[in-house]
């Protein structure tokens, strides 16, 4: 059983510090690996074909790796990447592709040894450990959310980046300022910055990069999720109480709603963004 205090977990989120993130993720990525069956830590892309979450985190990273280009890069950085489940299926995907996996949580780089055509970096997001002009793609599937400050990894990956070289980004966001006051228990369990699309993208902009394709998903992403968790709670319940306390399935749950809710009433989204210099 995984011993947490949720006093811990309400400062992570509210803090919301690098230390927090990391904190916050080896606690509780085990939730997600438990709900999903898998080690992709992002939400997926859902269609009328998709039976299952690991489905839809493959689709999502495959949706992803087609508007990134990845078949024409030689090199891309994977920046806040998780378990490196996605790192590993474009590797697999795109043959030539030489992906750097960058993340700076340390417990989450650990592999049994060498792998093809993929690196490991414990770094931060806004002191990349690259030189200027050297890597033709920066990759953020589902983690920008949790840099901060934003303008300084933009302004990171700019500076690497290759001139015919491509930022991408995959995130949540909210669609208003006014959007932030109504995300309910969504304040407290939506561990990462809420940003808001307008100021996402005009930070982008500021930071001398166009925005070529804008995707919001949402309708995709969070709907079709919460109807999932919903249809197979008495399994996934089950399965989360045998290594968590309680409230965290029961607080999960609740959170699912209100993310399908939200989503609903256009509070939030999930947006896609592919930026040239």
């Amino acid at each position: 059983m995984v011993t947490i205090n949720p006093l811990d977990v309400i400062l992570w989120t509210l803090r919301r510090n690098e230390k927090d993130v990391v904190n916050l993720y080896d606690s509780l990525s085990p939730v997600m690996q438990i709900a999903t069956g898998g080690s992709m830590l992002n939400f997926g892309y859902w269609n009328e074909n998709t039976s299952e979450p690991i489905i839809a985190q493959k689709n999502l990273c495959d949706i992803f790796g087609e508007i990134a280009e990845l078949e024409k890069a030689e090199s891309a950085l994977d920046v806040g990447s998780g378990l490196s489940a996605p790192a590993l299926f474009w590797r697999d995907q795109y043959r030539k592709l030489k992906l750097f996996c960058i993340n700076i949580n340390y417990n989450q780089l650990q592999f049994s040894g060498p792998q093809r055509n993929l690196e490991f970096f414990n770094s931060t997001s806004t002191a990349l450990p690259f030189s200027s002009n050297s890597v033709d793609r920066v990759l953020a599937l589902e983690s920008s959310q949790h840099f901060k400050p934003f303008e300084n990894f933009i302004s990171e990956s700019k500076r690497i980046l290759k001139k015919s070289g491509f930022l991408v980004l995959a995130l949540p966001v909210v669609l208003s300022e006014t959007s932030i006051r109504n995300l309910g228990i969504l304040k407290f369990t939506w561990s990462s910055e809420h940003y808001n699309l307008n100021v996402v993208k005009d930070l982008i902009s500021s930071c001398g990069f166009t925005i070529t394709d804008e995707k919001l998903i949402g309708k995709h992403v969070y709907d079709p999720l919460a109807n999932y968790y919903v249809s197979n709670r008495a399994n996934l319940q089950h399965s989360i109480k045998e290594k968590y306390p309680d409230f965290v399935e029961k607080i999960l749950n609740k959170s699912i709603l209100k993310m399908k809710k939200a989503s609903e009433d256009k509070i939030i989204d999930y947006v896609i963004l592919k930026c040239k210099l």
